[in-house]
């Protein structure tokens, strides 16, 4: 799995040219998308980072149980975490009763610019 590094702009006239039959499908379609990989650094902040970290390594069993760990209102957290699914980095799991259970979904994060090209890509381990 990897994310992608493309404008609307270019998303659009992929999507148009697939849809005319003027081109394939790329291989990456379907793939998490971001404008920039300062889109991708923006959602990365050190507070999100740690919040990941809190995830993975504390493994609560709900996202309340995760606001008390980090000391945050849960609907801070349940926000944050909105933008951390979105981006594809985070899951959210049912657990008991209507209990939603947070899954750190990418561990490793590699970003592959070619300086030339203007065209970044960024690989998920």
């Amino acid at each position: 799995m990897g994310l992608k590094i493309q404008s609307m702009k270019q998303l659009k006239a992929e999507m148009l040219a697939v849809a005319k039959g003027t081109r394939q499908p790329p291989v990456d379609a379907g793939q998490m998308s971001f404008d920039s990989v300062e889109a991708v650094m923006r959602l990365l902040t050190p507070d999100n980072r740690q919040l990941l970290a809190v995830i993975e390594n504390s493994k609560p069993a709900s996202v309340a149980d995760l606001a008390r760990l980090v000391g945050r209102a849960e609907s801070n957290v349940s926000r944050t975490l909105s933008r951390l699914v979105a981006g594809g980095f985070v899951r959210l799991k049912p657990g008991a009763g209507k209990a939603k259970v947070p899954e750190v979904a990418i561990h490793r994060l590699t970003v592959d610019i070619d300086v030339c090209r203007f065209e970044d890509r960024v690989a998920v381990a």
